[in-house]
């Protein structure tokens, strides 16, 4: 499964709990609103009219007064409105219901006989219709003796209705939630797999050896940066390709020279050194030099190598410049000598020893002095001058090449 499948489906599935989540809260919240609110204004209505009956009617005939009563209930309320006995008779119903109708199988009219107002919602018997009803007990005005309850009840299937519409919109809106949220998370998926994509083509055409490929930054962040480094990566790849295929092919024009002139000094030597000794020294001293000479190429290529592997290491020690510089001078005075050109080494004395590679230094001084002479021309010459300037020691290295 791809990363954009992976980030929408995430998506997807924590905005579907949440919103399952609220839609359940919400849904809960407005059915306990509209059931609470229904409720409340039934016991409201029906304890006033408890409360008027305890103060008016109280002393009379319950059953007698029954008629005056439902009439002074139901003036200012929608809602039937029932009178019952303690036994569970009703006596009188806004509805016109008549005769001898028990009540008691309701469970707000049983808990109304005990003196506690009831609740009770269910479906009408009669109509099939869900009802909320609201008893509430008549009791005597000063013993506090139940005489009988007045029941209120109304239907719900307007309410249910209401709490069904707003549902339907709640769920609606979720739904629409839910879009918005795919839609934005495929965008905003795409806005990151893409940027993923492009480094992952990047890395494999670098994998392939193309290292001029470069990543699109697309914005500035983490992916930006990774662009960034790859970039660079690559950057350093290509210049490091291009230096190493410089020196080989510089070392390759340099190894080819020694093995030139070792290979034609072998065949005259063969053809003509026999009988001419000088000849033969010359032509070995010529060769010893040159197998010098390659042994020192290959160790640059060798140098080179562990340098591009990140294996090479100085060793720092106190060094005598001094005597290294005299040394050096001394080692290749011969060469000089025979290219017919002056070497002159000019130290100052009490020079400090200072902590280096000596046989990076040594290596250093070599290949400055090993051009001067190549490029000094005959009679020409290389003055090599060491001296100390305040905290610093200063080498220089002049020639007329």
């Amino acid at each position: 499964m791809g990363i954009q499948k992976r980030l929408v489906g995430s998506y997807m599935v924590v905005i579907f709990i949440t919103v399952l989540i609220l839609e359940i809260f919400l849904i809960a919240s407005v059915r306990f609103y509209y059931f609470h609110n229904v409720e409340r204004i039934l016991m409201n209505q029906a304890e006033l009219s408890a409360s008027f009956f305890q103060q008016y009617f109280a002393e009379d005939d319950l059953e007698a007064q029954s008629d005056r009563l439902l009439k002074g209930f139901s003036h200012n309320s929608d809602a039937q409105v029932q009178i019952i006995t303690t036994s569970g008779r009703l006596l009188q119903d806004s509805n016109g219901f008549h005769g001898q109708i028990k009540m008691t199988q309701y469970p707000d009219v049983q808990t109304a006989i005990t003196g506690i107002p009831g609740v009770w919602k269910g479906k009408d018997p009669v109509t099939n219709e869900p009802v909320l009803a609201v008893s509430y007990p008549l009791q005597a005005q000063e013993k506090g003796s139940t005489l009988g309850e007045v029941r209120f009840a109304t239907s719900l299937t307007t309410t249910l209705h209401t709490i069904h519409q707003i549902t339907i919109l709640l769920i609606s809106v979720g739904i629409l939630v839910i879009a918005i949220v795919t839609i934005l998370g495929l965008l905003l998926s795409r806005t990151i797999t893409r940027s993923i994509k492009d480094l992952k083509q990047a890395a494999n055409r670098m994998t392939e050896g193309d290292f001029n490929v470069r990543v699109h930054k697309r914005y500035q962040d983490e992916l930006g940066s990774l662009a960034d480094t790859l970039n660079m990566m690559a950057a350093r790849i290509l210049k490091s390709e291009e230096l190493k295929n410089d020196f080989i092919s510089s070392i390759s024009h340099e190894l080819r020279t020694p093995l030139t002139s070792i290979k034609g000094w072998v065949i005259t030597l063969k053809a003509n050194g026999r009988n001419n000794q000088m000849l033969v020294q010359e032509g070995l001293d010529i060769m010893e030099a040159e197998s010098d000479r390659l042994t020192h190429l290959v160790d640059e290529l060798l140098d080179f190598s562990k340098l591009d592997n990140g294996r090479i290491s100085l060793q720092f020690t106190s060094v005598d410049l001094e005597q290294l510089i005299w040394q050096i001078g001394r080692q290749l005075n011969p060469r000089a000598v025979r290219q017919g050109v002056n070497l002159e080494v000019q130290v100052e004395e009490d020079l400090p020893n200072v902590s280096a590679d000596v046989n990076r230094l040594k290596q250093v001084f070599i290949n400055l002095l090993d051009n001067s002479l190549k490029y000094t021309p005959h009679g020409g010459s290389i003055v090599v001058r060491a001296y100390r300037d305040e905290e610093n020691v200063i080498i220089c290295v002049e020639d007329t090449g």
